[in-house]
């Protein structure tokens, strides 16, 4: 009885359900007027008043059809970071609590073989001893990448700080960050996306851009939440769609700073290294807390 009762009710207004009711206006007028065709009588009232509301139907089905063409990219590209992050998050947890455990316990394992092994088989054992522990260090820096906890209890800037130590350690780029102002109280999606727009941009300059130093700056402004990486390396050509030209990381930080309703800026030439300008605007709520005057205190 419930399921008949849903199926036929049209309310709230939706797409499907406008579709629906032209669909049903339509027949109807079809079959009337082939009815006053065939009497030959006169059009009765009645019979105008359903073409007229068929007519509106199809009107404000159209409507709604222009409204979802509109948005529908953004809500997809929104929908699409917010499964990443949860997909990312997932598994981070699975590398940190499931991988991670039987690493450890497999090197504790190996460990105690080690002290019963005969004086020939040390080797190998401390070989596979080595192993395992860089194997369990790779898989926390992995999930560290994907999730990055320390957002939550260090803030943006340590954060940040820590990525660049972990990631450019052992390359020869010399890298600075800069930030003279606290950052605390950041909305959480706001410092996930400049860390996210950061990571990405880091990975691209060891992959592609071979440069030789890197700046990172934030700064609090009264609009929003600045952040600049420049970098001397190889440079490219940004283009206008970076997603349809295969410039995916670039897609990635801009459809981030679009969920966020700021600006992204890239300026690079072949051989004049990048400079990427972020700015992530400030809720309603915070543009009393990032004002000039509250700012440097």
């Amino acid at each position: 009885m419930y399921a008949s009762l849903k199926s036929i009710t049209l309310w709230p207004p939706s797409r499907k359900n406008a579709r629906l009711v032209t669909l049903m206006l339509c027949t109807c007028s079809a079959i009337g007027s082939l009815l006053i065709y065939s009497l030959s009588t006169r059009l009765p009232l009645s019979l105008l008043v359903l073409n007229v509301a068929a007519l509106t139907c199809v009107w404000v089905g159209h409507c709604l059809s222009r409204k979802s063409i509109k948005f529908q990219p953004q809500e997809l590209a929104d929908r699409l970071l917010e499964v990443q992050e949860n997909e990312r998050h997932r598994l981070s947890r699975e590398l940190h609590d499931d991988i991670g455990q039987l690493l450890t316990a497999a090197k504790l394992q190996s460990d105690w073989l080690k002290r019963r092994m005969p004086e020939e088989l040390q080797g190998q054992c401390s070989v596979l001893c080595d192993t395992l522990e860089e194997t369990l260090t790779k898989v926390r820096d992995v999930s560290a990448i994907l999730n990055p906890r320390q957002l939550t209890s260090l803030g943006l800037e340590a954060s940040l700080r820590a990525h660049l130590l972990k990631t450019l350690a052992n390359t020869s780029v010399h890298w600075s960050l800069e930030c003279h102002q606290r950052l605390t109280g950041l909305p959480e999606e706001m410092a996930v996306a400049a860390f996210r727009i950061t990571q990405e941009a880091v990975t691209n300059i060891l992959r592609h851009a071979d440069a030789k130093n890197l700046l990172v700056r934030l700064q609090r402004l009264p609009q929003g939440l600045a952040l600049s990486i420049s970098d001397d390396g190889l440079g490219f050509a940004p283009s206008m769609d970076p997603g349809r030209e295969g410039q995916r990381g670039m897609a990635g930080m801009s459809e981030r700073i679009d969920q966020l309703g700021g600006t992204l800026s890239v300026t690079s030439e072949p051989g004049k290294g990048t400079q990427i300008e972020a700015l992530f605007p400030w809720a309603p709520r915070a543009l009393e807390r990032a004002s000039p005057n509250k700012v440097m205190h």
